[in-house]
């Protein structure tokens, strides 16, 4: 069954949470979901019995997501046990197998640069995430985006979201291409890696809410 995009709101996503604070203070501004990161050579990266410690003091419907980049089965049950996300992210070379193997709920990230990139994006029968393509070795979290006119006639049968470079300058821009299952923004409101900015949490959350009809 396709998932018909206009009949959905612009959600927003704050990733790579690593303190009470920072998860709190979004939550109150209204965020949908929270970001942890299970890769342990992010900047970003959380161990998951701190990140459980801040899901049980998360308020009610805020949503938390569990990133990881080439997991195996094992250390994906090994940190859900632990902390109990509602959603996995796989943002490395999972395969299209792994992903429908997975007995929760997944987002997978596909690194777009060019129109060809988009192809991989197609073989996934899940929600996607589209994010800038990022140097060998690194996944994400680079505060870069890509071309989004790239994306204007994609189609893809499932909620399809946006992450790259955004912020609250190019929030407009971004939603002007299509409209999104959700955005995905990380670096756009730090101070520092991991350490979100108050204002720039606020201020992006409002432009979002300016764009939605």
């Amino acid at each position: 069954m396709s998932f018909i995009e206009s009949d959905v709101r612009t959600r927003i996503k704050i990733c790579g949470i690593t303190r009470l604070e920072d998860a709190l203070a979004a939550s109150r501004l209204g965020v949908d979901a929270l970001g942890f990161v299970f890769y342990k050579r992010s900047p970003r990266y959380i161990e998951p019995q701190k990140a459980a410690a801040i899901l049980r003091q998360l308020p009610p419907f805020v949503s938390a997501v569990g990133l990881f980049v080439n997991p195996t089965q094992a250390e994906i049950d090994a940190v859900v046990a632990t902390c109990p996300v509602g959603v996995i992210q796989l943002h490395g070379d999972e395969t299209p197998e792994f992903c429908q193997a997975q007995a929760r709920r997944v987002m997978k990230a596909v690194a777009i640069s060019t129109a060809d990139d988009l192809k991989r994006a197609s073989r996934y029968n899940c929600p996607v995430l589209l994010d800038a393509k990022a140097p060998p070795g690194v996944y994400g979290g680079t505060g870069t985006s890509f071309d989004w006119s790239l994306l204007k006639a994609y189609k893809h049968d499932y909620p399809l979201s946006l992450a790259g470079g955004l912020n609250a300058d190019n929030v407009q821009d971004a939603l002007a291409v299509r409209q999104w299952f959700a955005l995905d923004v990380s670096s756009g409101v730090e101070s520092l890696p991991g350490i979100k900015d108050l204002v720039r949490m606020r201020t992006f959350i409002a432009a979002v809410n300016g764009c939605r009809t």
